[in-house]
């Protein structure tokens, strides 16, 4: 496998500090400032603030920098009404591959666990986002999968600051995906989606109430 461009370097460097709360919305970033960062020119570094300014992330001023976008309250409800509908669906589709799923969730549960005795809320909310992305993908959509990895993103610029603000939080979201997980090995679909909905719910007011 080749290794991968400066502007692709660039581009996970500068979208995982965003995602993880090491650049904070309303940050204004230099080409210069990025490119020592990651020693790199600054010819990848304009590359890698163009695609992030598409993708939302940042928005981009000639000549003074690219400015972190802060998550609006409009934006995040519409992420979170967007994520609630997408899991719903997916939830009783997903059950039904039961311990296979099990096994591949139970290992981004050890993660979240790992990251919380750690006291990284970045890297929780990271192991958090994998965890749901591989129960909606388990529903078998491809374009539900690839939309919703681009909801979860845009959501972990909330959850950070969330996870952040009380470690409560984050134990209560290791408890769901415990009890998740348990209910996928018993074969209980029914109590397995309304757990689903439920935790929605919890972690959408928790997500509202960082953004507030």
């Amino acid at each position: 496998m080749s290794a991968p461009s400066a502007s692709e370097r660039v581009y996970t460097h500068v979208k995982h500090r965003v995602l993880g709360g090491g650049y904070p919305a309303g940050e204004l970033l230099t080409e210069g400032a990025v490119a020592d960062e990651v020693g790199v020119s600054r010819t990848p570094v304009r590359e890698a603030m163009l695609r992030l300014e598409v993708e939302g992330f940042l928005r981009l001023y000639p000549k003074k920098g690219a400015l972190v976008v802060p998550v609006s309250a409009a934006e995040a409800e519409d992420v979170l009404q967007a994520r609630a509908l997408v899991e719903s669906w997916a939830a009783p589709r997903a059950h039904a591959a039961g311990a296979a799923l099990a096994d591949v969730l139970e290992r981004w549960l050890a993660e979240m666990v790992t990251r919380r005795e750690a006291d990284d809320a970045a890297g929780f909310s990271e192991a958090d986002r994998s965890f749901h992305e591989h129960l909606v993908d388990a529903a078998g959509n491809s374009i539900l999968t690839r939309l919703y990895r681009s909801l979860r993103e845009r959501q972990v610029c909330i959850n950070t600051a969330a996870m952040r603000v009380s470690a409560t939080r984050m134990d209560a979201a290791i408890a769901d995906h415990t009890e998740l997980v348990v209910l996928l090995r018993s074969g209980d679909r029914d109590a397995f989606v309304a757990l689903t909905d439920a935790h929605l719910t919890r972690a959408a007011e928790t997500a509202r109430g960082a953004a507030r």
